[in-house]
């Protein structure tokens, strides 16, 4: 438990909500809820074991900070709690609460147990892959997915090293869990597509076979595309985009828009994922409550804009 000031509130709620959902209890000395609720929230930051911190704010002798959030969420009393994750005011309430429903308001914003594991594995394996080490990584994602089934991201890691290594069977075996959920992320939707171009380049013709048989058909898209998912494949992304890019602009619709899907899936694998915002970029300015911070623009990767711009001038 930590108490906020104003010089403090920068470094404990803004940037260390970056990292951990901090729950911030506004509170007075003269209000008898207020001391009815600090004792259970400081029993219940014991009971959930670092996955979230408790933060405590004297409203009398705080009152900017108080004020401020009081007059974003509307609320004129205490004791208030607002939840702040990645750096921002997320959710509040309002009342001595009992044990029961604060428990439900802290499991809407918290990770799970098996999410913190997860995520460790996570980290972990993010930083075997920078250092080079693919297959003490790759144990570290399948340990990852156990914990949580729901992580997708260590799903779609796990699936970009199989695919990498050529393995299709096995990352086969990891999406199905998810081929049919509604809503799939588009790095799985996209990782659908480069299993589908492993299994299919496995049974491909030559490519000097496909080659001939596009110079005697340019709107032979069956080869083209036979070809676009050895290229995917291998590797080879632009050369599987310009194939893909020849379709699309002679039939838009061919075999239900496959040609257009894969093209955006291949931009998907090749999009490099943006890094995660420091302390400082999740932040406001020091000693203020300006909580909506500023906006980061991600630097593009020139293949990749260039490949959306072709995509985008041939459908439209």
């Amino acid at each position: 438990m930590i108490d906020i000031t104003l010089q403090n509130f920068e470094a404990e709620l803004i940037h260390g909500s970056a990292t951990q959902p901090v729950l911030l209890d506004i509170w007075a000395p003269w209000c008898g809820p207020c001391r009815t609720l600090g004792p259970l929230l400081e029993k219940l930051e014991v009971a959930y074991a670092g996955r979230f911190k408790l933060a405590k704010l004297n409203s009398d002798d705080q009152p900017q900070i108080a004020g401020q959030l009081s007059q974003m969420f509307g609320v004129r009393s205490i004791p208030f709690c607002v939840m702040f994750s990645q750096g921002q005011p997320v959710d509040g309430f309002v009342g001595a609460l009992p044990e029961s429903q604060i428990r439900e308001f802290l499991d809407k914003h918290v990770p799970s147990p098996d999410e913190l594991e997860a995520q460790a594995e996570l980290d972990e394996a993010e930083a075997l892959l920078e250092e080079g080490d693919a297959d003490a990584a790759l144990n570290k994602l399948q340990a990852a997915l156990q914990a949580d089934p729901n992580n997708d991201t260590a799903r779609f890691d796990l699936l970009k090293l199989l695919l990498e290594a050529q393995d299709a069977a096995s990352a086969r075996e990891v999406f199905e869990p998810v081929a049919q959920r509604y809503g799939l992320d588009a790095r799985l939707v996209a990782a659908g597509h480069w299993i589908a171009a492993v299994e299919s380049s496995a049974r491909a013709r030559s490519a000097q076979a496909l080659e001939a048989a596009i110079a005697a058909n340019r709107r032979d898209f069956d080869a083209r595309f036979e070809l676009a998912q050895t290229h995917f494949a291998s590797g080879r992304y632009t050369q599987a985009m310009d194939e893909l890019l020849e379709i699309i602009m002679r039939d838009k619709a061919w075999n239900e828009e496959l040609a257009r899907k894969t093209y955006v899936a291949i931009l998907e694998v090749i999009t490099k994922p943006q890094p995660k915002p420091s302390a400082a970029e999740a932040g406001a300015g020091k000693g203020t409550l300006e909580i909506a911070g500023k906006a980061t623009v991600p630097t593009g990767d020139p293949v990749v804009d260039q490949y959306r711009r072709k995509l985008s001038m041939a459908l439209f």
